[in-house]
């Protein structure tokens, strides 16, 4: 169902403002005819009930964008797991539940397609949900994000908020983490080819067999798309986020050698784990109303490089 849900003049509260998709939304919320407020981590931490509660009630947004969590890659899934469901749990919760105590007219949450079960059938639709076992290697966030969406479609239900949630699939842009031991694939592998790069290395090491298929979306699309959705969406399913193409991990390494300028060679290492073997989103219902990426994923990938090197990574010189 769409419904036309104006922002102009509405005060907008971005959860998690500091990450790379708040900062993504930052941006396109700047375009909007709104008052975009935040909470920093110093004043409000998102795991604390009571200050949530309190923060919300002060405040009182009329439309809050749930995009703050704990994420990162395999490695980081593996070896925190409490964080990852504890984190993400409390602040699904803290932050929906105080959106209704405080009146807030309406809220998004920001999933992830790591939801869906691990053989899902491709492309994979909306309805997949729960219907198989999920990927061992990111089981921890995905039940959390699982509970936090239903706690939508249940507030819905029961107390009739205009409550909804998008599932956007794996993201990269500017303002990623590019911490090795927390990355997810695209800062890890442009972190590993830029610095085989800078030191001459005539390799790079990458996990797996690089055959896994995934789908890449361009972080300023996302928050496009996320804008869209609160404007002319109201419904309890979730919805996909995505542009419709895969790539395999493989192919994504050699454009990314490409964009860097790195000419050496890739060896796979084959004890490490690939994790779902594809992982494409049906994303039939977001194109019928009417939005799709505008971003090809060389270039989203160029300009994600060349924030990194004035950001993160040490200049190449030509």
């Amino acid at each position: 169902m769409t419904a036309r849900y104006a922002l102009a003049g509405k005060t907008v509260y971005v959860a998690g403002h500091t990450g790379m998709v708040g900062g993504a939304l930052l941006r396109r919320l700047a375009r909007e005819a709104c008052t975009v407020v935040t909470a920093p981590r110093s004043e409000v931490d998102l795991r604390d009930q009571a200050a949530v509660f309190d923060w919300m009630r002060r405040a009182r947004p009329d439309c809050v964008i749930v995009a703050a969590a704990t994420v990162g890659g395999i490695l980081a899934n593996s070896t925190r797991p409490a964080d990852f469901l504890y984190d993400n749990l409390a602040m699904g919760a803290n932050l929906i539940e105080a959106a209704r105590r405080a009146g807030v007219e309406k809220l998004l949450y920001l999933g992830s397609t790591c939801i869906y079960p691990r053989l899902a059938p491709q492309p994979i639709v909306e309805e997949a949900l729960l219907t198989g076992p999920l990927e061992p290697t990111n089981e921890w966030y995905a039940i959390a994000k699982i509970a936090s969406l239903k706690l939508c479609a249940a507030y819905r239900r029961q107390y009739g908020c205009d409550f909804i949630a998008a599932q956007p699939t794996n993201l990269y842009g500017p303002g990623d983490n590019f911490n090795l031991e927390s990355a997810h694939v695209i800062p890890a592998l442009m972190a590993k080819i830029h610095a085989a790069k800078v030191t001459n290395a005539p390799a790079v090491e990458l996990w797996g067999t690089g055959t896994p298929l995934r789908e890449f979306l361009h972080v300023d699309d996302l928050a496009d798309a996320l804008v869209f959705l609160v404007q002319h969406y109201s419904d309890e399913l979730h919805i996909n986020i995505g542009t419709g193409e895969e790539i395999s991990i493989g192919d994504l390494a050699s454009t990314l050698a490409e964009v860097i300028g790195f000419g050496g060679v890739f060896r796979y290492d084959r004890g490490k784990p690939d994790g779902t073997p594809r992982k494409l989103a049906d994303v039939a219902r977001l194109q019928a109303m009417g939005w799709r990426a505008s971003s090809s994923l060389r270039d989203g990938l160029a300009r994600t490089y060349a924030w990194y090197l004035q950001n993160v990574g040490v200049a190449v010189r030509a």
